[in-house]
């Protein structure tokens, strides 16, 4: 039995690292023979954060522009997302923004971090740190976090946070609820 469970999107721009963030997170391995995703994969895994049994079910969207028609179909239910940049790669930075605006055109509205990926790269750095601050905070996203698939740094830490907001997202909703009742 589970106390909540979550689908999740990782979207962003293809080879920033969505597929190899979600198996490491998986696996806690660093898995190098990773294939572009075709469409959508699908992960799922069960961990305990707060004292509570939660479920991910993580949808890792393919970033290639010729799967993105499809993308509003695949978001639909969603209740978390990750929205994944490679920091060595400034084209992936400048296009987080049009994905935002996919996100926005469905309506949906869920928590949503922005992560900067393969900082274990940091010598070949386009986008700073402060940047990819700024880009979070001026889209209203909820947290900006920079990981490493390949160390493991901040990858359970990324999935981590995006779960206690959504966590307290449903029990505001609840106390909302019970107020309401009441």
């Amino acid at each position: 039995m589970y106390d909540a469970i979550f689908k999740i999107v990782v979207f962003g721009d293809s080879s920033c690292g969505k597929t190899t963030l979600t198996r490491r997170f998986m696996t806690n391995f660093f898995i190098t023979d990773v294939r572009m995703t075709i469409g959508v994969d699908f992960e799922t895994k069960i961990f305990e954060i707060n004292g509570m049994v939660v479920k991910l079910m993580m949808w890792d969207f393919a970033g290639d522009e010729r799967f993105r028609f499809i993308f509003p179909q695949y978001i639909h239910g969603a209740m978390g997302g990750i929205l994944m940049y490679d920091i060595t790669n400034y084209s992936s930075f400048s296009h987080i923004s049009n994905w935002f605006s996919i996100i926005n055109e469905t309506n949906q509205k869920f928590p949503i971090i922005l992560l900067g990926g393969k900082v274990d790269l940091d010598n070949y750095r386009e986008i700073s740190f402060k940047d990819g601050m700024r880009a979070a905070k001026s889209m209203g996203l909820n947290e900006f976090i920079e990981c490493s698939s390949k160390t493991g740094e901040n990858v359970t830490n990324a999935f981590e946070v995006l779960t206690r907001i959504m966590l307290d997202k449903m029990s505001f909703k609840n106390r909302t609820a019970q107020s309401i009742t009441t």
